[in-house]
């Protein structure tokens, strides 16, 4: 990999894990380019390139195998790799790490969170290749300068560079909400949108047993008897029933294999419930929207008035009756149902599976 950043054409290879974080990168090559074409008053080239990142077990990365993928190309200057996968560094959540002895840097993007990480990752990308290829002459207001020390922040309040054991520097962030932030940053990893339509089979079971509830008058009554809160707190424990069992039943719930990986399957398995999380809410919700509509068509206003007992129907008796049959269907036609392949489950839990591979794998290449 060359070393040279002297003037002239300068060329970054960025590898992203695939996913979120070369769809991410490859919204951000243009600006990207653009900015360090301002930074260093030079053409600055940006290769992209998807490669699943591997980390040893301990969470420290082969730099080498960083330079030999370098090799393929002429004369890169620095290596950055945008991974998936959450770091850290002793208790700290672990933003990214720079290697200056290698020209190579790490950037975690669960680490940046769910909210405007784009502009998060282009800032940490540009403050890392400053801290690999420094700059001659700073401009002001640049998000690095020539000769930056260890204690600079860079353009994110709750981060700061510090110098790590091993004598590179690691950009951390505050270890609380650093932590809630990464869960939710793996969260979002997991695409929980893209992941609730394999949720088909259930929706399907759980639409065909809510469905009797437009037809039996005691779910009528009961909707009718029951408060708003309690009929709140049945769908909720419908969707903690189904979680529960999705989880279980499709193994999701990681354990570690060392103790030191304590710590990273918790968040694994907060970012598995809170993607399910979404992916039920979204079921149920979808379940009380078809069951409210089938009511309107099929239930009389009248006929349901009589079996009430009641001489003011309103919209919101429809309403009850979708959220107790919703819940219903949930709970029984959930339960026995799963996610339609078992392709689709790896492609949900892919860091998961990914990162649990790894934990076993004892004979990945030493780390330089």
């Amino acid at each position: 990999m060359s070393q040279n950043v002297g003037a002239g054409p300068r060329t970054v290879l960025v590898i992203s894990d695939p996913g979120l974080p070369t769809r991410r990168l490859e919204r951000l090559q243009g600006r990207l380019e653009s900015r360090l074409g301002i930074l260093y008053h030079c053409d600055v080239h940006v290769i992209t390139r998807t490669e699943t990142i591997r980390l040893r077990p301990d969470n420290t990365l082969d730099v080498t195998a960083a330079g030999r993928l370098a090799d393929e190309y002429d004369a890169v200057d620095a290596v950055l790799l945008l991974t998936e996968i959450p770091r850290h560094s002793g208790e700290d959540p672990l933003v990214a790490e720079v290697f200056p002895e290698y020209n190579v840097g790490v950037i975690s993007c669960p680490t940046l969170g769910a909210v405007a990480t784009k502009s998060r990752i282009l800032t940490v990308l540009l403050d890392c290749l400053t801290r690999l290829m420094p700059l001659d002459h700073p401009k002001d207001g640049s998000t690095a300068a020539a000769g930056l020390g260890p204690g600079r922040k860079v353009g994110l309040r709750w981060t700061r560079w510090r110098q790590d054991s091993g004598g590179h520097l690691a950009l951390r962030a505050d270890r609380l909400l650093g932590s809630a932030r990464t869960v939710m940053g793996m969260t979002v990893a997991n695409d929980p949108w893209r992941t609730a339509p394999r949720l088909s089979s259930a929706l399907a079971a759980a639409a065909a047993t809510g469905a009797f509830g437009i037809f039996y008058s005691s779910i009528w009554q009961m909707a009718e008897y029951l408060s708003t809160a309690r009929l709140l707190s049945i769908g909720a424990v419908a969707v903690a029933v189904m979680i529960t069992w999705l989880i279980v039943s499709n193994g999701l719930w990681d354990k570690p294999v060392h103790e030191r990986l304590t710590r990273v399957v918790v968040l694994y398995n907060f970012s598995t419930v809170l993607t399910l999380l979404v992916c039920v809410v979204a079921l149920y919700l979808a379940l009380v929207v078809m069951i409210f509509a089938g009511g309107l068509i099929i239930i009389d206003p009248g006929f349901m008035s009589t079996l009430l007992a009641s001489s003011d129907v309103q919209l919101t008796n429809y309403l009850d009756i979708a959220w107790l049959s919703a819940a219903m269907g949930v709970v029984a036609g959930g339960l026995g149902s799963s996610f339609d392949s078992r392709t689709d489950l790896k492609k949900l839990t892919h860091g998961q599976r990914e990162r649990q591979r790894r934990y076993a794998t004892d004979d990945d290449p030493q780390e330089a």
